[in-house]
């Protein structure tokens, strides 16, 4: 058994956790630990004590539990088996992580999938060593700071996809202008990932996504932008004229897709027809949709109305209108006004009868 008298452990940056590799420690060696340094004294996987930066001598004051756990029959000269493990404190600030794959992401504003590929870089710094090496070490000789990166690295990724679509939801962003808010979404989720790297006894220094890719020839994104356009002209046009505006482009496209020739030309004369008579279908359901009341031709008409047998009258316009509202007649009350030769339903007069569609059933 090889007696050691200094422990130490140069301080590097592929190293996080180094066991030192001594069998024989003898009261009165030296431990020196460097600055941003931790060293445990282990003792049958039990930590006995726990030494920050300095100069320590080895002996049973520092280590109060020693004379219990270890036989000295030659004094305190004897070797005697024990582990010292040191902690490296130094930050990692330039750590890399990416999307092996794309992330799928739902855009909040026009609910269409999109792939998107991320990347960027971390920093972190071990600020308990003591639940770093509880939770992390184990039985290991030592532990890289590659094998950290690495498993912080999936962790990231596992938790990038919900929380970049949190972040979007949040503040209503989409996919389409996502690299305006990298910053933004950058420090939710370091917020969000700061307690995760907490757990472990680890201090997350810095988050930034570099960048979010979008491959504008995916199909998805094509949808996306086609969906953003056409909302776009819908805002500006309104709802009712962009409808309109499509079906006129969509029949004038049919118009110019017919044969050419003789044959081509009464087959296009008969769709001229058709499709004037479509053209105007279409803008007669379009009006009969953007118009919530019928025009009055003549506010100053005079109707009489027949309810129960009874004649009611003259009212106008407004006075019929609140009649229908409130349900005293219906679809099949009798009417007149001037210019009828005779009674007839009031479902009949062009001006009434789109308050009847826009009024409930009477309940049964």
């Amino acid at each position: 058994m090889a007696i050691v008298d200094v422990i130490k452990w140069e301080v590097n940056t592929t190293e996080l956790v180094h066991k030192f590799p001594a069998d024989g420690i003898c009261l009165g060696s030296q431990l020196v630990v460097y600055p941003s340094q931790t060293a445990f004294f282990v003792r049958g996987g039990e930590i006995i004590n726990e030494y920050e930066c300095g100069t320590y001598t080895i002996d049973s004051e520092n280590i109060p539990l020693l004379n219990k756990l270890v036989n000295l029959p030659f004094g305190g000269n004897s070797p005697f088996p024990a582990d010292v493990w040191f902690v490296n404190q130094i930050s990692i600030l330039d750590c890399k992580w990416g999307t092996a794959t794309p992330i799928q992401i739902e855009d909040p504003k026009y609910s269409v999938i999109v792939p998107i590929r991320s990347y960027g870089q971390y920093g972190f710094k071990i600020m308990n060593p003591r639940t770093f090496f509880e939770r992390l070490v184990g039985n290991m000789s030592s532990i890289s700071t590659e094998t950290i990166l690495s498993y912080f690295k999936g962790v990231i990724l596992s938790k990038l996809t919900a929380l970049i679509s949190q972040k979007l939801y949040a503040d209503n962003i989409s996919v389409v202008n996502i690299n305006s808010f990298v910053e933004t979404i950058s420090d939710f989720v370091k917020r969000q990932l700061i307690e995760t790297f907490e757990d472990y006894g680890i201090e997350l220094k810095t988050f930034n996504i570099i960048a979010i890719n979008v491959n504008e020839n995916d199909e998805s994104f094509i949808k996306l932008k086609e969906t953003k356009d056409a909302l776009a002209r819908i805002n500006i046009m309104g709802r009712d004229n962009y409808r309109l505006d499509r079906s006129f482009n969509v029949l004038e496209s049919a118009a110019e897709n017919k044969g050419t020739g003789i044959v081509g030309a009464s087959v296009g004369i008969g769709a001229g027809l058709s499709i004037g008579n479509q053209i105007g279908n279409i803008a007669r359901e379009h009006l009969n949709q953007t118009l919530e009341q019928p025009p009055v031709l003549n506010q100053n008409c005079q109707y009489y109305v027949a309810i129960n047998g009874e004649q009611y009258g003259p009212a106008t316009f407004h006075n019929v209108c609140e009649m229908i509202s409130n349900g005293q007649i219906d679809e099949s009350t009798l009417c007149w006004k001037r210019g009828l030769s005779d009674w007839v339903a009031i479902i009949n007069f062009n001006e009434f009868k789109n308050y009847f569609k826009t009024c409930p059933p009477p309940l049964i």
